[in-house]
């Protein structure tokens, strides 16, 4: 975390241009920290980029000296192309697999992949996360849109922003949530122990779920999600926090004799379905269907 702070001849300015003026990144970049919620302004959570700052007020900016990480192309197996065209590309996403390179993480990534299957990108946005509109956790598999065009790297992520992409997963919980269906409105940021882990916190960010039962079983209970806002590790946070983890989560509270049973090393979470505008207008929709691992387990869950 890297601290700094507002001199006064940045005073009343927004927080992407101060903060671009005091550390050499680009708007756009900054922007998309910001977003991510990784700027702080005296110790709470920026929620947009036009926020303004005030002199002497500290700006953090987490993991800033050393963001970029080299691209090294290298396929991955069992990721599928779903769709392919002049503007996006629709992966689907095997768990094990980041969206793209980070420090720390040495397994593949979807922007590498692409690299090595010839799969151009947009140039927007940080060097190893070029084309990247949104993400999916490394152990939630699914589908993914990537940009391939400006004009669609700047639609995407305007839709995404606005909450009008349709993001729906199929999640295993433990035991079984009362009531069946509704909305977790409950804000999330980094827990304070640190880490990579979130929790539902008063000054975190706009988090809202919807869900709807679809299937009881012994201890255990299938749901359709759908998410309005896209924070990261949203839906394990809100059904840890409604003491209803999913299956095979132990970062967030999950029975890990039960996982061990299902035979599950990830989280019971697939995205399934992605809809959204395409850059030329039409409305388009995608779906994929259960991998091995978490039909197995919904097979088991089943028989009881």
């Amino acid at each position: 975390m890297s601290v700094f702070l507002t001199p006064d001849g940045l005073d009343g300015e927004r927080i992407d241009s101060a903060a671009a003026r005091m550390t050499g990144w680009s708007r756009s970049r900054l922007t998309e920290h910001i977003t991510e919620g990784r700027v702080l302004l005296d110790g709470v959570t920026v929620e947009k980029p036009s926020q303004k700052v005030s002199a002497g007020q500290l700006i953090e900016i987490a993991e800033l000296e050393s963001r970029v990480v080299a691209v090294v192309p290298r396929l991955v197996e069992a990721l599928d192309i779903v769709h392919l065209d002049d503007d996006l590309v629709v992966i689907d996403k095997p768990a094990g697999v980041a969206a793209h390179p980070s420090l720390g993480w040495e397994g593949p990534d979807v922007v590498s992949h692409l690299a090595a299957a010839g799969v151009s990108v947009a140039t927007s946005g940080a060097e190893e996360r070029q084309g990247i509109v949104q993400r999916l956790d490394v152990g939630t598999s699914g589908l993914m849109v990537v940009a391939r065009s400006e004009p669609a790297y700047s639609t995407l992520k305007s839709q995404f922003r606005a909450h009008t992409v349709e993001k729906v997963y199929q999640a295993m919980v433990q035991g079984h949530p009362d009531p069946p269906a509704g909305t977790i409105d409950a804000p999330t940021g980094r827990a304070s122990s640190g880490g990579w882990r979130f929790t539902v916190r008063a000054d975190g960010r706009a988090s809202v779920t919807h869900y709807e039962t679809v299937e009881l079983m012994r201890g255990a209970a299938l749901l359709a999600v759908r998410l309005e806002t896209g924070r990261t590790h949203q839906i394990r946070v809100h059904f840890s926090a409604l003491r209803h983890p999913l299956v095979g989560d132990p970062l967030y509270g999950c029975d890990p004799v039960l996982a061990a049973r299902l035979g599950l090393e990830r989280q019971w979470l697939h995205a399934t379905r992605l809809g959204f505008e395409h850059p030329r207008g039409e409305w388009v929709q995608f779906e994929s269907p259960l991998p091995p691992d978490l039909q197995v387990a919904l097979e088991m869950l089943r028989e009881g």
